[in-house]
């Protein structure tokens, strides 16, 4: 059945029911009569649509709260319980798995090391697939519970009809890698179970505006420093954000060569490898046998030693060109895209910290346009490490929230 607008009544109530359940899972618990005016819709379709969902074990009552002069109000919220996802952080150097149930709350999680192995597909894939199973084992959870599994890498992705989700990876050695196949061939779940991959930057993104330090913004730029460099534009234009490749911009004509083989590229500049070896040209000495994390604590200790100890200029100077290449990097988004926020992310982003910004918020104004850049705030990202794993496992939450609710091609008619 159609109605006017051409939506069907299964679309309408398709879209009711996710407006009730978006609404419950960002701003909730809220009682049935402060449903209707957040939602638009009327007191009868709240009813409906309640009803529906708290039958599907997606909503639940949370208490009760008094109203002005009349019976107490019953208030209503998410059920944890309703759905359970999986996110994956495909980082520098481990493989991260995370369980989470339907309110995003951590379940169980599993890490698994890449150092000796780099970016192997067989490895990384394998790494994968026994994350997923040991994270399900822990919790005694069936993968048909699951709303899919969301997985955050380096590289740009393309989805194709064949083969779904191909990684493009150019600086991990991966050409065109079948990664979603891969994982189908593999895995040990359901076919009713979806993947979603997507650039690691896209996930950090997602989560930072939907949990962490970009909330109720429009039009922010969330960037992602770890041994690479990439970032997420968000705006009305692409909700969900769109990856950008912008560890990959040219800031040094003729400069260093990058991990992607190009020369001057930003990533070349501010990566933490690359700061590592600027170190290291330098006279520096990082920890032997340390890995980049450990590293790059080093560098920032010598650079900011404790009270009463002499700082290794050396270290102060590579800090502070990256945090120069940084701020002229932000002043080429700062133009383009005029954000309101930029949040800086990625386990390297957050360990130089509050000591960075600074410097890298003076040399963005100093290299971007006046306007755009006294309306613009640079800020730490506010979700930490886990901040991707949180982003992918929304993936798939985004979807169920798109499809009203229900799992797969399973609808009411």
């Amino acid at each position: 059945m159609a109605v006017r607008s051409g939506r069907t009544v299964r679309d309408l109530r398709r879209g009711n029911r996710t407006a009730v359940l978006q609404r419950l899972y960002f701003d909730g618990p809220m009682s049935r009569f402060e449903l209707a005016p957040a939602t638009g819709l009327s007191g009868g379709s709240i009813s409906n649509v309640v009803a529906e969902l708290v039958e599907d074990g997606l909503v639940e009552e949370a208490g009760t709260v008094e109203s002005d002069g009349g019976r107490p109000r019953t208030l209503l919220r998410v059920t944890p319980a309703g759905g359970h996802m999986i996110g994956v952080d495909v980082g520098e150097t481990r493989v991260r798995v995370e369980l989470f149930d339907l309110t995003l709350t951590e379940l169980a999680r599993t890490e698994r090391p890449l150092e000796h192995h780099g970016y192997d597909v067989e490895v990384v894939v394998g790494h994968i697939r026994d994350g997923i199973a040991e994270v399900l084992a822990e919790t005694d959870i069936a993968p048909e519970r699951l709303l899919g599994v969301g997985i955050g890498v380096p590289g740009i992705v393309d989805r194709t009809p064949a083969q779904g989700a191909v990684v493009h990876g150019q600086t991990i050695g991966w050409d065109a890698v079948p990664l979603e196949s891969l994982l189908r061939s593999t895995c040990e779940l359901p076919e009713s179970v979806p993947y979603f991959i997507d650039n690691g930057a896209r996930t950090l993104g997602q989560a930072e505006l939907w949990f962490g330090a970009g909330r109720g913004s429009r039009n922010a730029i969330v960037v992602l420093f770890g041994s690479g460099i990439g970032a997420c534009l968000v705006t009305e234009e692409a909700e969900y954000g769109r990856p950008l490749e912008w560890g990959h911009v040219t800031v040094r004509v003729g400069g260093r060569r990058c991990r992607c083989g190009a020369l001057g590229c930003l990533e070349a500049y501010a990566g933490a490898g690359a700061l590592l070896d600027r170190w290291r040209e330098e006279g520096g000495r990082p920890p032997e046998g340390a890995d980049e994390e450990t590293a790059l604590a080093a560098l920032l200790a010598a650079a900011h030693p404790a009270e009463g100890a002499d700082a290794d200029p050396v270290a102060a100077a590579v800090l502070e060109e990256a945090a120069e290449y940084v701020g002229a990097g932000l002043s080429d988004l700062i133009n383009l895209f005029q954000p309101e926020r930029i949040l800086i992310g990625g386990w390297a982003g957050l360990q130089l910290g509050t000591r960075f910004l600074p410097a890298v918020r003076h040399h963005a104004a100093a290299y971007a346009l006046r306007h755009p850049a006294e309306r613009v705030s640079i800020a730490l990202g506010e979700l930490g490490p886990d901040a991707v794993t949180v982003g992918a496992a929304s993936l798939p939450l985004a979807d169920f929230f798109a499809r009203g609710g229900v799992r797969g091609a399973r609808s009411r008619g």
